[in-house]
């Protein structure tokens, strides 16, 4: 969604702009119903446009509902690394200190 939030997309352009930085593989088989789901859900809106290089490409951009959610869920995510961040900080508990977890089968 991140990537719809600025500038609209075609399929395969948002297959390549995600897949630049080599951290994630995808395919258009992959992004299509994704895309789909979320113009279902009011998240996106879609638009065929002529295209010089070939057949109309149909363009994906965030709607006022999208870039609410995104908004929504880049708040909940950064507090998620932020606690993760916090936990990692905290220095290791002694042995005698830690409480220890029994688990019995019935």
């Amino acid at each position: 969604m991140g990537v719809l939030y600025h500038e609209r997309h075609y399929g395969y352009s948002l297959v390549r702009v995600l897949s630049e930085s080599g951290s994630i593989s995808l395919k258009e088989g992959t992004i299509y119903p994704i895309l789909a789901r979320l113009d279902r859900d009011g998240l996106v809106r879609s638009e065929w446009v002529e295209s010089d290089q070939g057949p109309p490409r149909k363009y994906y951009a965030l709607t006022s509902s999208g870039r609410q959610l995104f908004d929504e869920l880049n708040q909940e995510f950064d507090l998620l690394v932020s606690l993760v961040r916090q936990k990692s900080k905290v220095p290791e508990q002694s042995e005698q200190t830690r409480k220890k977890l029994v688990v019995r089968k019935a």
